[in-house]
């Protein structure tokens, strides 16, 4: 029997992994097959199907859309005008692009992302895109560089199941987060037992499956971090890209994606 990997080792792994997606993967074509009926570039379908309208793709700047996600987390952030975004493990900055047309040239968004290949792309996609209210940090999200109750909203898509620390990712969101500010975050959430050849296995640890929780353990995790208002919607529309991931096992069979929000009370 192999030993149990570090939260380190985790880590580690998960980041080697994306390093290698954003030195490979090339932006997707903003056409849609799934919206528009026209041909499209794989992760621009994969984008389309988990939740981001054809206009909103092609509003990207060049590279920001690598097909990671797992839902829309913009889409139930109900942002506004002004506010400040944090988005956790932005990777190459879609829903950080996204939040800024939201939040406006008066709001700011911070991505923050473990992996300096992603830091890199983003910030030349949002150098190159003219995105002045956009910045990304390098950091991990279980230790935000972010100060105390500076932020409106806090967005994710597709990464809290990868920290091997839930419970430091959500007490770090509640931290960053003003009184009566927001979580919105898209994320794959364990719907079965994940039998343990699936947990040991380091590609679908990064591949979104073996670091999944359940919906209760979810919805805990939020409780004991300060949260209220909690909400875990599971999609189950979801299924079908999920079973997509391996081509040789059907990983919907043990998770969906969902939609989570949940708000920090305001005293």
């Amino acid at each position: 029997m192999e030993r149990e990997r570090t939260p380190d080792e985790i880590r580690e792994g998960v980041r080697e992994s994306y390093a290698r997606v954003a030195e490979t993967r090339v932006n997707g074509s903003p056409e849609c097959a799934c919206c528009e009926g026209e041909p499209a570039g794989e992760t621009a379908t994969t984008s389309c199907r988990v939740g981001y309208t054809a206009q909103e793709l092609a509003d990207l700047p060049e590279g920001a859309d690598l097909g990671l996600g797992c839902g829309n987390p913009r889409a139930i952030a109900a942002l506004s005008p002004g506010e400040t975004v944090v988005d956790l493990g932005s990777g190459g900055g879609i829903d950080c692009f996204l939040s800024a047309k939201h939040v406006g040239p008066t709001g700011r968004v911070i991505g923050v992302d473990m992996t300096p290949e992603m830091v890199s792309r983003a910030r030349k996609s949002a150098t190159e895109g003219g995105y002045r209210n956009v910045e990304f940090r390098l950091g991990e999200i279980e230790h935000l560089p972010v100060a105390d109750a500076t932020v409106d909203a806090v967005i994710s898509n597709c990464v809290i199941n990868l920290s091997p620390d839930k419970a430091a990712v959500f007490a770090e969101a509640f931290r960053v987060l003003r009184p009566g500010g927001r979580l919105a975050v898209s994320d794959v959430v364990a719907t079965a037992p994940i039998p343990p050849e699936v947990k040991e296995d380091p590609r679908l640890y990064s591949g979104c499956v073996a670091g999944a929780v359940t919906q209760e353990e979810y919805e805990a995790l939020l409780r004991t971090a300060g949260f209220e208002n909690i909400r875990v919607g599971l999609r189950d529309e979801s299924r079908e890209f999920i079973r997509e991931w391996r081509e040789d096992a059907d990983v919907s069979a043990y998770v969906l994606s969902a939609s989570i929000t949940a708000q920090k009370p305001t005293s």
